[in-house]
């Protein structure tokens, strides 16, 4: 164990990390602090099959990264094996298109992208500060989860507005999930090498879910847009919809703009829908109770994701496989089910046998036999990505 890296995900009230070695295919240790700004923060390690539960106070990120060096303190052989950080950032605008070692200047310009995500990009940075100041001696990384987007060309990035707002103000499509994107692409090729020559749809699909059209190993088009809530419907966020919408609800219910967004982003998709909940495996249990509300939700959802895959199709010359992942991606029998029965127009098809059994964890190949077009179920890791590329670059430099 002598390449282990922290890998750290900052968000805006929580705070997950792992710590992972040979070449990102261990788990040594994990865990979550959340609560983070509330009363109740907590952070929960997870080692050798067992839980730690720590209260937090103050409840912040400092207190959250303060507490997994002191417990790293007590398990030093762990400690001692680390040899870099790795930070997963939200947003890297048309900075960065891979993955960098954090320097000052690297800090000056995620701060500057801050406008696009301001709920992301400071829980980033405050991540960054703190893991600088209790690891000064550790080599630290970003990975960017916008950066493997960036070869879209200007056709699918820009929109249909005054181009002065992406000169002035950088308004354009930049896309998220980019580094599940990249890792799905690689782990695909390990299987099936001609996939890195061919066109390949992927849908993520858990609480923020989006689509990616990538040909060659890179993606040519995604269903995100300047911000995660542009395309499919996902767990609290509506997905697109009429931009008049926004006015039209502000109207009716007497809301400001910030009152808005937050109905759009965090009481809508299947949460809004089913009045119920935004988690896809309460809405299957309630829909298997004849539910009406969890299965329109459920059916949205997959309608929704089969047409944002044919329009990111739009960009491909071939189809040659459908990837499903993330956590309702792949664990969900159901939303493959629909999704793909919505796409029977184009000949994608599952066996139903091979969908219902495949195996929890693993990469399983459910389409026909007889069919061209493959599909997938492939399991996601952003964290493995996220370490590989933090030992890279250290490595590297």
């Amino acid at each position: 164990m002598n390449d282990a890296i922290l890998v750290i995900n900052s968000g805006s009230s929580s705070l997950k990390f792992a710590i992972l070695s040979g070449r990102g295919n261990t788990v040594i240790v994990e865990g979550i602090a959340e609560g983070l700004g509330f009363d109740n923060g907590r952070l929960s390690i997870k080692f050798n099959d067992k839980k730690a539960l720590i209260k937090l106070s103050p409840s912040d990120h400092k207190s959250a990264l303060i507490g997994i060096n002191e417990w790293l303190e007590q398990h030093a052989e762990i400690k001692s094996a680390l040899v870099g950080v790795g930070h997963r950032v939200v947003h890297g605008g048309e900075f960065f298109s891979s993955s960098v070692i954090i320097d000052n200047t690297v800090i000056q310009t995620i701060h500057e992208c801050t406008d696009l995500a301001p709920l992301h990009n400071p829980a980033h940075l405050k991540g960054i500060e703190v893991a600088q100041s209790l690891f000064p001696l550790l080599p630290q990384v970003a990975v960017f989860d916008t950066a493997f987007h960036q070869t879209l060309t200007e056709t699918q990035y820009l929109y249909g507005i005054p181009l002065r707002l992406y000169r002035d103000h950088h308004v354009r499509k930049y896309g998220f999930h980019g580094t599940s994107y990249r890792y799905i692409s690689q782990k695909l090729g390990e299987i099936k090498p001609e996939s890195l020559h061919q066109g390949v749809l992927v849908a993520h699909l858990g609480n923020g879910a989006s689509v990616c059209a990538i040909a060659n190993g890179k993606a040519t088009d995604t269903s995100m847009g300047l911000t995660p809530l542009d395309g499919l419907i996902m767990g609290t966020r509506s997905g697109s919809i009429d931009p008049s919408l926004i006015a039209f609800i502000s109207e009716k219910d007497q809301l400001s703009m910030s009152e808005t967004m937050d109905v759009l982003n965090k009481k809508s998709g299947l949460l809004g829908i089913s009045e119920l909940s935004n988690d896809c495996r309460t809405l299957e249990e309630a829909m298997n109770t004849k539910n009406n509300k969890a299965q329109l939700a459920l059916d949205m959802f997959a309608s929704r994701t089969a047409k944002q895959l044919m329009s990111a199709a739009t960009t491909l010359d071939t189809i040659d496989h459908l990837v499903f992942t993330g956590g309702i991606g792949e664990n969900s029998q159901y939303i493959r089910h629909k999704v793909c029965e919505h796409l029977r127009a184009f000949n994608i098809k599952i066996d139903q046998t091979k969908n219902d059994s495949a195996s929890k964890g693993d990469a399983a190949l459910i389409s026909d036999d007889n069919q061209a077009l493959q599909v997938w179920i492939i399991p996601t890791n952003e964290e493995k990505m996220i370490a590989l590329d933090t030992l890279n670059l250290i490595t590297k430099n």
